[in-house]
């Protein structure tokens, strides 16, 4: 057992001091209960809510991003004997586990955590949330194959569109297109833009809800930051 405001504290909710106003301002809940100063708390085990929303308080829980680079697979072991996730790992700590995958050929913005509630909502398509790509394609695309990839085409597995896309340069024969998507089929992308002719040379995920690869080289890993966390759980709803 330790005390609420030091679990909040080191969950991100601000410092001790800030921590104590949050919770004589009755914005936190222990078990359902308003809580107090001098309580306690058993990280593990209560249920623990700042204004409304689930604090996860477990000490082992991690949250990384990671850079994937082109030609590795999101496994943590590869029957095949292809280079895996296993290298870029935190070579100390909680196992964690990636969320969702890209595939071999794809590389940017990878999330990992040991956090299973969190990383299922990030997954299902019903919470809405979006990964951003910027897509190399061949060839210069028309408004009117952005306009087919926002309103959708019908793909061997079903129905796909993005949420947004949108050219943002050319050069060489190829052009870039930053896609939004809010769900995450096998190749999705890759497929939606050869769908409407416009195959795809290299594709980089650049964002997950509001986590952005930013200047994260390739293979490079960093631990997202509390207010990065608390973000990605409001927009997987929780």
């Amino acid at each position: 057992m330790e005390r609420l405001q030091r679990s909040l504290a080191r969950a991100g909710f601000g410092s001790r001091r800030r921590c104590e106003e949050l919770i004589v301002e009755g914005r936190v809940t222990v078990n359902g209960t308003s809580a107090i100063l001098g309580d306690k708390v058993d990280p593990a085990s209560d249920r623990v809510e700042v204004d409304g929303h689930i604090a996860n308080l477990d000490p082992n829980a991690r949250y990384y991003a990671c850079h994937k680079p082109r030609g590795v697979v999101t496994t943590m072991k590869d029957p095949q004997s292809r280079v895996d996730l296993r290298s870029y790992l935190p070579a100390e700590g909680p196992r964690v586990f990636a969320v969702g995958r890209l595939d071999r050929d794809s590389e940017g913005l990878l999330l990992l955590t040991n956090d299973g509630e969190l990383a299922n909502r990030l997954l299902h398509p019903r919470h809405g949330v979006e990964k951003e790509y910027l897509a190399e394609v061949e060839g210069a695309p028309t408004a009117r194959q952005l306009a087919q990839i926002r309103t959708g085409v019908m793909l061997d597995d079903g129905p796909a569109s993005a949420r947004s896309a949108r050219a943002v340069g050319a050069a060489g024969g190829r052009a870039a297109v930053r896609v939004v998507m809010t769900e995450g089929r096998k190749r999705e992308v890759r497929r939606l833009l050869a769908a409407v002719g416009l195959p795809v040379a290299r594709l980089v995920r650049v964002r997950v809800g509001p986590v952005r690869l930013g200047r994260l080289g390739p293979g490079e890993l960093r631990e997202l930051t509390p207010e990065e966390v608390r973000a990605l759980s409001r927009a997987a709803g929780l």
